[in-house]
């Protein structure tokens, strides 16, 4: 099972294609619905899903607005009783401006009309870790955290500042460095996962990703839209289930 935002639907579109190509002719299910889409091959009882959840912890509506609850989960139900999960969040909480989905945050009692976004995230991390701690059985279920993806909408964070994003990139960029910066979340989930007691696998994605400038759909699949931050499939999301795939053998 995927758990997260649009970064956690690639891994899973990836995964779903790459598993259907292995058994072309085996008989499998698809249903969607709207936050939950399920892929089974019944001939070897199998199945994966995704679970839209970009935050992990909830977003509610109340008299005040949209309140994000850094300390607050409810919808966990669904994580039980599965032999891997995988989950991801990052990329929703450094939104702002007309993208940020929520109005307040709140901490217990408190409500919080700004935070910095990065402690906001870390307590969220913290709550989710502090689940997984108390509700998973290392034993019968391996848990992963899907790394930071990289996104590619200024050329002067790989050295090209007069390229302006993704679009028209064919290759990737040279050698095993990247120019740019890091970003702020690594620190904060490489810190969350280094303090549980329950063993959590990170899918490291963040330098390979970042290396694959010329891997976005731009606006070739997106439409209108300037689409950097996505990946195309077939593409990089499966060197990321090639990693799940190996680090599963190796458990």
């Amino acid at each position: 099972m995927f758990v997260g935002d649009s970064l956690s639907n690639n891994q899973w579109q990836s995964l779903a294609c790459m598993l259907h190509a292995a058994v072309p002719n085996s008989n499998y299910t698809f249903d969607r619905t709207r936050n939950r889409s399920v892929l089974s091959f019944p001939e070897f009882e199998f199945t994966i899903t995704f679970l839209k959840d970009g935050f992990l912890v909830d977003l509610v509506i109340e008299e005040e607005g949209r309140v994000l609850k850094l300390d607050s989960l409810s919808r966990t139900e669904q994580w039980k009783g599965v032999d891997v999960l995988i989950f991801n969040s990052y990329h929703w909480w450094i939104h702002t401006g007309r993208l940020q989905t929520w109005d307040y945050f709140q901490v217990g009692d408190k409500l919080y009309k700004e935070m910095d976004h990065m402690e906001a995230y870390k307590i969220a991390l913290t709550t989710w870790a502090n689940w997984v701690d108390s509700n998973i059985d290392p034993v019968v279920t391996k848990v992963f955290f899907q790394g930071i993806s990289a996104v590619h909408y200024y050329g002067k964070d790989w050295d090209e500042p007069m390229v302006k994003d993704c679009s028209g990139q064919t290759k990737p960029i040279g050698g095993s460095t990247y120019p740019g910066e890091r970003y702020a979340g690594e620190a904060v989930v490489k810190s969350v996962l280094s303090n549980m007691t329950m063993p959590v696998n990170l899918l490291d994605i963040t330098l390979l990703t970042q290396l694959r400038k010329d891997g976005h759909p731009s606006r070739i699949a997106s439409g209108a839209s300037m689409d950097c931050s996505h990946w195309c499939v077939a593409g990089v999301p499966d060197a990321w289930n090639e990693l799940l795939y190996t680090t599963l053998l190796q458990k």
